[in-house]
């Protein structure tokens, strides 16, 4: 059987990862196996690739240019592959294990200042229209609660309880998590709803087109990307630096570490703890530009 496919499968049943994630791991995988001439098919070739090509691959990764973060990403997506190899008896020995991942700096995650956010909150950008109000909503419910934008897109009306004030999400690898509604949120939820319920009764998902049909990541992608120029000079607007800001502006304001890994969906408190070193450049910061010697 073909390994890779046979690896792709193990991960979509066994693991449960995401159609985007495997999606991932398989490109990673057909780059290896392209540029080393190798065919996942043949069990004999994948026994005899060596750690000296794995090397050459990654050499040849950072000679076109791509990022130390994007070469380790796909050492990741070999390594699990080899690991599972070995599990499976197909190999008996690991020659990832003598690959050595480049260093990478750390990146603080960027996240919008309070003060622009705080900017969004009034329909003058928006409009008074439904599509307005939807795409009002779905920045909001992005900076109230930080869900993933797979999250978001795949909310249903059975998801979002309004009179429990939870919204159910459903996270990677099928892992379910219960967000709380804030009372700013909520208003705006239920304002949507009456405007979406006289309209479109026939489809399970809450985030809909003006047309009744379901929202889809690049649509969703263009409507924050939008908004966010309007108020942010950041060079990232995506629905992810909304999740940032939620983190960051929770932690800022005393919120418990953990507490905010279980909102997040981390399945490791090491995810969360990235939230920390920003507050902590933005106290050196403040600590710089106020004391007297500094």
């Amino acid at each position: 059987m073909d390994m890779l496919a046979s690896f792709l499968k193990y991960l979509d049943i066994e693991k449960g990862y995401s159609s985007h994630t495997i999606r991932s791991y398989g490109d990673d995988l057909h780059s290896f196996f392209s540029y080393s001439g190798v065919n996942p098919a043949s069990t004999e070739a994948i026994e005899h690739i060596s750690h000296r090509t794995i090397r050459a691959w990654m050499s040849n990764l950072v000679s076109q240019g791509l990022s130390t973060r994007s070469v380790n990403r796909k050492l990741s997506s070999l390594r699990t592959f080899f690991k599972y190899l070995l599990r499976q008896g197909v190999i008996a020995n690991n020659p990832m294990k003598r690959v050595v991942s480049p260093k990478t700096s750390k990146r603080l995650p960027e996240f919008v200042p309070e003060a622009d956010m705080a900017k969004l909150n009034t329909n003058d950008l928006f409009g008074d229209d439904f599509e307005g109000l939807r795409n009002r909503l779905i920045i909001t419910m992005f900076y109230f609660t930080g869900m993933r934008l797979s999250e978001l897109v795949g909310l249903t009306l059975q998801s979002v309880d309004v009179g429990s004030m939870t919204i159910k999400v459903m996270g990677k690898g099928s892992k379910e998590r219960i967000i709380p509604i804030h009372p700013e949120l909520k208003d705006l939820i239920v304002e949507y709803l009456e405007e979406r319920n006289k309209k479109f009764s026939d489809t399970v998902s809450f985030f809909v087109t003006p047309k009744g049909k379901p929202v889809y990541p690049k649509l969703v992608y263009r409507v924050v990307n939008h908004y966010l120029t309007l108020i942010t000079p950041l060079q990232k607007r995506s629905p992810h630096v909304l999740r940032h800001s939620f983190a960051t502006h929770l932690l800022n304001k005393g919120a418990d570490l953990n507490a905010i890994k279980e909102l997040l969906g981390h399945s490791s408190l090491l995810a969360t703890q990235v939230y920390t070193h920003s507050t902590f450049e933005k106290l050196k910061n403040n600590y710089n530009q106020a004391h007297p010697r500094a």
